[in-house]
């Protein structure tokens, strides 16, 4: 997870240069991670990463690379959640699929920012070809992880003849790796922008790029 961090933060800071341009135009870019699952390992549930030097924290390199971890686990976990004062304990309310439906309403309702990007998503679901891609990626990662805990589960010999199924489930995933080639395809067409499709479809963006 940290170096796909790098390398998506690198390739957006990079790509921002256009030809002609000074270094001095690049622009600070913050990758945020939102993950449900132990990364990183240690801290709480929200790190901040930057440059530093080695002998002093204090002197950061520079303010160009600024990456965000959140770790829904660690959140659940957390005690004293304040979603009155505290902005970033309302969003990740809003977040978390398994929150209560009345406390989501709650934040969306007591926050501005939520409300408005609350009223997009329920835009966004309207449009039948991203949510399929985005229920057909859900699927694919329950489905992974799912056959991860069986082979560990069941042990060695068991873990062959479940890699054999594997097999045939990677034929299934490769229909829906297609199928998500050509909604990439129509939102792509609609005009949509690339972060949209990346998130809807779970394509690369050189993938998307090349369609």
């Amino acid at each position: 997870m940290d170096r796909r961090t790098l390398f998506y933060w690198s390739r957006v800071y990079s790509g921002s240069l256009e030809r002609g341009q000074d270094y001095r135009e690049l622009p600070n870019v913050i990758a945020i991670n939102i993950v449900d699952f132990g990364f990183p390992h240690e801290g709480g549930f929200h790190t901040c990463f930057h440059l530093r030097e080695d002998n002093d924290s204090s002197l950061i390199l520079s303010s160009a690379i600024e990456i965000h971890c959140i770790n829904m686990v660690k959140w659940r976990r957390l005690e004293g959640k304040d979603v009155h004062n505290n902005p970033l304990h309302r969003w990740l309310a809003w977040f978390d699929e398994h929150s209560p439906p009345e406390l989501v309403e709650e934040v969306v309702n007591m926050d501005s920012a939520i409300y408005e990007a609350f009223e997009k998503y329920e835009e966004a679901k309207k449009d039948q070809d991203a949510l399929r891609a985005y229920w057909a990626r859900r699927k694919f990662e329950h489905d992974q992880v799912s056959r991860i805990n069986f082979a560990h589960d069941k042990g060695f010999s068991e873990g062959i003849e479940q890699g054999i199924l594997q097999g045939k489930e990677q034929g299934k995933e490769q229909g829906l790796e297609q199928r998500s080639i050509e909604i990439a395809r129509k939102m792509k067409a609609r005009g949509r922008s690339l972060e949209e499709i990346i998130e809807d479809t779970g394509l690369s963006p050189e993938g998307i790029e090349k369609l």
